[in-house]
């Protein structure tokens, strides 16, 4: 089992890399080249690099997830995927994503992206808070212990 991470707009970094000490488990934060930040030099990360191409962060985690693995993401696109290859996924603020809500959580992102296309306007993320960062936070270590595979 790893944890690999969306990490192109991941605003839960620091949170991983704690629970990456704290349980002594692989994570591999996969970002564009367009993205480069100097945050994996210090704290001695190698990141896997992609090129700057629409999804190839996704096509990234998508090739190198497996059965029992993690995703960190945002995307449903994504977390529809690596589902049915037997991974989990999660996202930033701490939503699990499952086989029983992915339809739906698809399902409205179409809804949004149709109205979008129509001119219409879409009500966006809220700001995150504290609470997102605990529920995150939670949510992984509670994913992690359930499945004792590290």
């Amino acid at each position: 089992m790893k944890i690999l991470v969306d990490a192109d707009a991941c605003p839960v970094k620091e949170i991983i890399l704690n629970i990456k000490r704290k349980y002594n488990i692989e994570v591999m934060f996969v970002c564009s080249l367009s993205h480069y930040t100097n945050f994996y030099e210090l704290n001695n990360i190698k990141p896997v690099y992609v090129d700057d191409v629409f999804q190839s962060a996704d096509m990234a985690i998508i090739n190198k997830a497996v059965k029992g693995d993690i995703i960190v993401t945002g995307d449903y696109g994504l977390a529809a995927m690596v589902l049915s290859k037997g991974a989990y996924a999660i996202s930033f603020d701490g939503r699990v994503f499952d086989n029983e809500n992915i339809d739906g959580l698809l399902n409205k992102r179409h809804q949004n992206m149709k109205l979008l296309r129509s001119g219409s306007r879409v009500k966006g993320p809220s700001k995150r808070s504290k609470e997102d960062d605990y529920r995150f936070m939670a949510s992984l270590e509670k994913m992690l212990i359930s499945n004792k595979k590290f």
